[in-house]
């Protein structure tokens, strides 16, 4: 049985493996995920028949009774995790931990709306399943790399938002000025401009507002080119950001692989030192 649980350990918790990737079965764990959701968003669709309904339950079940399998499982198999305390601890620490309550919370979103009806909202939750799975891989360290890239430039980037609230702001206050009295519906008020200079600012607009002055179309189109500019900004930065972290990413294993091949040449030169040492030996005369 000990085998067997860490077999299950190691298949089922992604960074046991050897290699580091993920397993062949987590894998198919996050296929199953993305056809549960399909499934479940199929599931809201009034115009399909009832045929069509029956197969989606029929699959809500099936898909519910693998989701509980792998959480019996991965409870079972949390004792194997490394690391002080008896077999019980470590399951409990499992499940109250945040990725065993995501767990807990997918079996009950996929077989919940077998028995309490319609519960759409709650399937949708086994999409973070995937987020969790793939969070908790080989990603991981990129992916903190990455954030602690980004919160490096948080001062950039909030200079780059409290400047787009400012673009926002006055597009939204001249366009009320200039053609408030001539549309009152979107340009009544600052706050009802406030939408027509964010869906211009960020795209091209909706088409459901728009300036009908020659002095509004000219501070529609200024607003519209600064959007350009102001789209830029941040792209940059985070691109940037994503730059530096793949470096760093980079230089580490750099380091790693100098600090490897260190140890290579510290094992080549005991082994070394062994054989000069067994070689004096096998050639010592006899007293």
């Amino acid at each position: 049985m000990a085998g067997l649980r860490a077999k299950l350990y190691e298949q089922l918790f992604v960074g046991a493996h050897p290699d580091g990737r993920l397993t062949v079965l987590n894998r198919l764990l996050i296929v199953t995920i993305i056809l549960a959701v399909l499934g479940a968003a199929l599931g809201t669709e009034p115009e399909l028949s009832d045929g069509t309904h029956r197969a989606l339950l029929i699959a809500e079940l099936v898909f519910g009774t693998i989701f509980l399998g792998e959480y019996v499982a991965r409870v079972y198999a949390a004792a194997e995790a490394p690391g002080e305390g008896s077999a019980w601890s470590k399951r409990w620490a499992f499940m109250r931990s945040w990725l065993g309550i995501v767990d807990l919370i997918v079996v009950v979103a996929t077989l919940a709306p077998l028995i309490a009806g319609d519960a759409a909202v709650l399937r949708v939750i086994r999409l973070f399943r995937v987020i969790a799975v793939m969070k908790f891989g080989r990603f991981n360290q990129a992916i903190q790399s990455v954030w602690r890239a980004i919160a490096d430039r948080g001062d950039d980037l909030i200079v780059t938002a409290a400047l787009a609230f400012v673009f926002v702001l006055t597009g939204a206050t001249l366009l009320h000025v200039v053609e408030g009295h001539i549309q009152p519906e979107p340009f009544g008020s600052i706050p009802r401009a406030l939408w027509w200079a964010v869906i211009t600012l960020t795209t091209v607009g909706y088409g459901d507002a728009y300036p009908i002055t020659i002095v509004g179309k000219i501070i529609g189109g200024l607003l519209a080119m600064s959007g350009v500019a102001f789209v830029a900004m941040p792209t940059g930065i985070i691109a940037a950001a994503f730059s530096d972290a793949m470096q760093e990413r980079r230089d580490q294993k750099i380091q790693e692989m100098r600090e490897h091949l260190e140890r290579l040449d510290e094992i080549d030169e005991n082994v070394v030192a062994k054989l000069e040492q067994l070689e004096r030996a096998s050639h010592k005369p006899p007293e």
